[in-house]
């Protein structure tokens, strides 16, 4: 059996740990909400296409300070935050978007996040069936979606607009379900430190194979590192080439999914207009209840997300190299969805 060890224990928290909300949520104050302003006609005088400005055409000579200690958060503490104090109203969706553009960027380097290059991507209802097997999350919408990774160091979304009820999005530490895996269930989590199949869907390099292989768990230099998407592997089992998932495997992921579900490793969050929310995907899990739209009165649920790569982490195992020649790089864009 795998050599298991407890990983990385300053990054595990309970919800108790966690239940005062002024530990995570990070308000931008007056001065703060200036100088992002400021930064926002700076980097306008340049241009309004988000792809054609830089860190250094969002200039946050006070902030960044501030901003690169999330970013240390998110790599070596509790791996979640929530920015909040930009308000929504007094910019437009293209402003907006630039704010969150160029924070981000202060955080980490925008990372494509599918076959269309999205640097900056849309988590809205895009009319998708759940059950079509090339969908992807961020384009279903109402139903609740399960606790799952991301492909990068961090994920951000931006909220533009909140759905008429439900939708909260709630994150699950990773790393407190690793190691009491490790301390409960050894069995379990060192089936999971094997490699698991993965379905591309439909997003694979031409030529390629319609399915691939990588660990949940994963122990470099004394990190954690976590990819789990439950959907994904089981969508990899239509493939008959296709590696089978193992019994003990299977149960180790109903242990893992019944442990997202206990309120104890969970946070759930409001977002409200213009919040922005960064995770660190390694060691936290992210999910969202389901929700109803109200399109007649402009109650649409509707995102912004950013896939990041940070400089905070140096080092990662080669299946989480960002890799700068894929099919994903070469086609860089900027996803659009109006909601009318």
């Amino acid at each position: 059996m795998t050599e298991l060890n407890l990983l990385e224990p300053a990054s595990e928290w309970r919800a108790e740990d966690v239940a005062d909300e002024s530990q995570w949520i990070e308000c931008f104050d007056e001065s703060e909400c200036d100088e992002i302003d400021a930064a926002l006609r700076k980097a306008l005088e340049k241009s309004s296409d988000v792809m054609q400005v830089s860190r250094d055409d969002f200039p946050l000579p006070t902030l960044v300070k501030r901003v690169r200690s999330f970013e240390e958060g998110l790599i070596n503490g509790r791996g979640f935050v929530l920015l909040r104090g930009i308000d929504r109203a007094r910019y437009s969706r293209e402003e907006i978007e630039m704010i969150y553009w160029g924070i981000g960027m202060h955080l980490g380097a925008p990372w494509p996040q599918n076959q269309y290059g999205h640097v900056l991507g849309d988590v809205t209802d895009q009319g998708i069936d759940p059950a079509d097997p090339t969908s992807r999350g961020n384009e279903i919408g109402k139903i609740a979606f399960p606790y799952h990774s991301d492909g990068s160091d961090l994920v951000g979304l931006l909220c533009l607009q909140t759905a008429k009820s439900g939708g909260a999005s709630t994150v699950a530490n990773a790393v407190s379900i690793h190691n009491d895996l490790v301390r409960e269930e050894p069995e379990l989590a060192a089936a999971l430190y094997e490699k698991q199949p993965y379905d591309f869907r439909g997003a694979e390099p031409e030529g390629a194979k319609p399915w691939y292989e990588m660990p949940v768990f994963t122990e470099w230099n004394g990190r954690l590192f976590v990819r789990y998407i439950r959907p994904y592997i089981l969508a990899s089992q239509r493939h008959a080439d296709a590696p089978r998932i193992g019994e003990v495997a299977e149960r180790a992921m109903q242990r893992v999914d019944e442990m997202t579900q206990d309120r104890s490793y969970n946070v759930f969050m409001d977002m409200e207009p213009g919040d922005m929310q960064f995770i660190n995907n390694y060691h936290v899990l992210h999910a969202r209840e389901a929700y109803e739209d109200d399109r007649e009165a402009g109650l649409v649920r509707h995102l912004k997300r950013l896939w990041l790569a940070t400089e905070t982490l140096k080092e990662r195992p080669p299946y989480f190299q960002r890799n700068l020649s894929s099919h994903w790089e070469d086609a860089r864009s900027v996803s659009r969805i109006e909601i009318n």
